[in-house]
């Protein structure tokens, strides 16, 4: 079968290739891929840019969902034929004391499809049954492939921070994790929503303005920190997310959040910190990581996704072949496409 694969570690390196089929045991799902969508980390391991540990060669995509084509014998609750949305998590321990409490999304032994294990970018790809998830019917393929970002903002603004109604929240950078995360803190009740963007996020800012953002703010045109403090009572934002994973915009949330304020990072980045942290320490202000989600997640996404609360529509800028893989990749990185999804049939 055909796949987008990474097969070394300089800038470029991916291109399509034939594969072998995935064998099942008797615990797991064989599924057809349908849809999957591309994320900004494919675009990073394209350039050789990425920070975390990956395998070689690497079959690329963990944002995916598709139709059962088999089902092993000791499975129970999906049949052939189901409509599936799968997390990433290909493989974990089961035994550590993080699978045991249900945050497996943590385990040390963790093997997330498209980085340690063969991804999604093409036909075939097995998985357990524990982490797959019926799709309503009223759910497309192309959007039920966005389920796993819009878990990340999902998990990193509901799971792991407050937000009040009427808050200042600010986000850092309108890619595929800052638009999902501007709607979840819509659905939270946010009163001001300000993003932030350069000027290759042109379209990006657009959406965001389209999907609920009070207030855009390219940071190469304008001063931020001036717009942000002009809102509410002058002394900052309650919130400001790090979509980006650069280390200026970690400094830069310091400068934009309030006392008392709150800081989440989603974004990954190698950078190193060549900054003090001490306005973390003056202004008492809560930094907090987040990674990845967990099944509870995934399903109430699928049901905001089915009742037409999550938006998709301008966040999806084309729909690929997957021999046009490149083509998808190139919109993204210029920042033409929010979202690119390739598909396999």
């Amino acid at each position: 079968m055909k796949a987008v694969v990474k097969y070394g570690r300089t800038d470029g390196d991916v291109e399509i290739r034939d594969v072998a089929e995935p064998a099942i045991g008797p615990d797991q799902v064989l599924i057809d891929v349908k849809a999957a969508s591309v994320c900004g980390s494919d675009i990073h391991m394209w350039r050789e840019h990425q920070s975390w540990a990956i395998k070689l060669p690497l079959v690329l995509g963990h944002e995916f969902c598709g139709t059962v084509a088999q089902v092993g014998e000791r499975v129970h609750g999906f049949h052939v034929g189901d409509r599936v949305a799968c997390e990433t998590a290909a493989t974990v321990c089961g035994e550590c004391v993080y699978c045991l409490s249900g945050s497996y999304n943590l385990c040390p032994h963790r093997q997330g499809y498209g980085a340690l294990a063969d991804g999604a970018f093409t036909r075939y790809v097995a998985a357990r049954p524990a982490i797959l998830h019926h799709i309503p019917a009223n759910v497309s393929f192309e959007h039920a492939s966005l389920t796993e970002p819009i878990c990340v903002a999902y998990n990193a603004l509901v799971e792991k921070t407050t937000i009040k109604p009427g808050e200042l929240v600010v986000i850092q950078g309108p890619g595929p994790i800052g638009i999902m995360a501007l709607q979840i803190a819509r659905l939270r009740g946010a009163g001001a929503l300000v993003v932030l963007g350069t000027d290759v996020d042109a379209h990006r800012m657009e959406v965001a303005q389209e999907l609920g953002a009070t207030h855009i703010v390219n940071i190469q045109r304008e001063d931020a920190s001036k717009v942000v403090k002009s809102l509410g009572d002058g002394y900052g934002a309650d919130l400001v997310v790090d979509c980006t994973g650069v280390s200026k915009a970690l400094r830069q949330s310091l400068d934009l959040v309030r006392p008392n304020g709150r800081i989440t990072k989603i974004g990954w980045g190698p950078q190193p910190i060549d900054f003090s942290l001490d306005p973390l320490v003056a202004k008492a202000v809560t930094l907090q990581g987040s990674f990845s989600h967990t099944y509870p997640t995934w399903e109430r996404v699928l049901g905001l996704l089915s009742t037409g609360q999550i938006n998709l529509k301008p966040v999806i800028g084309g729909v690929y072949p997957l021999e046009d893989w490149h083509e998808g990749f190139e919109k993204m990185e210029a920042g033409l496409n929010v979202k690119s999804v390739l598909t396999t049939a």
